[in-house]
């Protein structure tokens, strides 16, 4: 159960994503062709207002359509009806004039050679993959010649396009750790929340609602008791709680070592903040993480920490034991998995969000667009570079597991 909660949650997470891209596409009037979690061949779909919303049968990412990412190539024109000219020699010249149409500077042309096109195509008996490959080249040539193509845009619309998807991520990692430092992570307390099972503080007789006051015989305050206790490195300590107005003394305990540090295996209770010291509380945290993950990618550069890199299942399964150990666990890993996926989409690496984001920055200082050319050859770097890290997170992961 815990496993189809955690993929049920990093679906979410997903779907936050491509909504800020979807709706900051409306907003600024970048209507839009399709909306999918995962991707296709889809599950099921459905059609509302001439825009496509589905579930994908893969599900590793998810994506919106924006209509014309790139200005339209000669090379299009090919990749969607060459097998259409092999099959009908007639559309031949309709599809050439389309090509030197879209290979001048002025695109004017390109409607109307595009719609001669389309009236060609009609009257020509063609095999199911030619029509459906031709079909959907003048759909993506049309949408790239179209008013409200992406590639036209002002460039301050195609940033507010882009960027709305990590920062819809962002937006719920803040909510997300507002959240929790209103409820109870706000502010340690000294009264134990609860008792690990198998752990050395359950065989001490540690207690649920216990009050501690000293460790070693020395008074502790909230954040003393982590410090204390690791600093023993394993050496028996005595632990003196209150419980029920009286006050016991426990022990002596061995801490174990668990991730680096010595626990005794039991959780402080917290105490809620008001709204606005909450709200800045995960400000804060957001920045201390971003920079964590910042300095941890550029450790990776230059080939240190490759084995923190997970991939889905590595996420699926921490996403897993958070929801085990209880609600405010696995609220706190969706928030930190929610700002992850915001800065890794940040990367300026094509096709990821980061790089659309500075080849418009390049191209509205320039004052004119890159070649599509520019585009494939980057795109195939950063494709590279995704697929690295996966393999690398895979092969982590796999590792971890066995």
């Amino acid at each position: 159960m815990s496993i189809a909660i955690a993929i049920v949650g990093l679906a979410l997470l997903i779907f936050v994503h491509e909504a800020g891209h979807f709706l900051a596409s409306l907003a600024v009037g970048l209507r839009p062709r399709r909306f999918y979690v995962g991707f296709p061949p889809p599950l099921v779909k459905t059609t509302r207002n001439g825009i496509e919303y589905g579930i994908g049968a893969i599900p590793l990412g998810g994506f919106v359509s924006i209509p014309g990412m790139h200005r339209p190539a000669p090379f299009d024109a090919d990749r969607r009806f060459g097998r259409a000219v092999d099959e009908a020699p007639a559309l031949a010249g309709p599809v050439e004039r389309v090509k030197r149409a879209l290979a001048g500077d002025d695109l004017g042309p390109a409607r109307a050679a595009l719609d001669e096109l389309e009236e060609a195509a009609r009257g020509q008996k063609l095999s199911p993959g030619a029509r459906a490959a031709s079909e959907k080249g003048l759909v993506e040539l049309g949408d790239g010649l179209g008013p409200d193509a992406y590639w036209k845009a002002p460039t301050w619309k195609r940033l507010v396009a882009i960027a709305a998807g990590p920062a819809a991520n962002i937006l719920l990692a803040i909510v997300l750790f507002t959240f929790l430092f209103m409820t109870s992570s706000g502010k340690l307390t000294t009264t134990v929340a609860g008792v690990l099972p198998d752990s050395p503080a359950l065989a001490a007789g540690l207690q649920a609602g216990d009050r501690i006051v000293a460790i070693d015989g020395r008074p502790v305050e909230p954040g003393d008791i982590p410090e204390r206790i690791s600093a023993s490195e394993g050496r028996p300590l005595g632990v003196t709680v209150v419980r029920n107005g009286e006050t016991v003394v426990l022990g002596p305990i061995r801490a174990v070592a668990t991730d680096g540090t010595y626990r005794l295996g039991f959780a402080i209770r917290g105490e809620g903040l008001g709204p606005i010291e909450a709200f800045g509380r995960s400000l804060e945290a957001v920045g201390i993480v971003t920079r964590e993950i910042v300095f941890a990618l550029g450790r990776l550069a230059t080939g240190e920490g490759r084995e923190n890199v997970s991939s889905p299942i590595g996420i699926t399964q921490a996403s897993s034991d958070a929801i085990e150990q209880g609600a405010e666990d696995y609220l706190r890993v969706l928030g930190l998995i929610s700002l992850s996926l915001a800065l890794l989409n940040l990367l300026p690496l094509l096709p990821l969000d980061g790089g659309h984001i500075l080849f418009t920055l390049i191209e509205g200082a320039r004052g004119r667009f890159l070649k599509r050319e520019v585009y494939e050859r980057v795109s195939v770097v950063g494709l590279a570079v995704v697929l690295l890290l996966f393999f690398v997170g895979i092969s982590n992961d796999i590792g971890r597991l066995s």
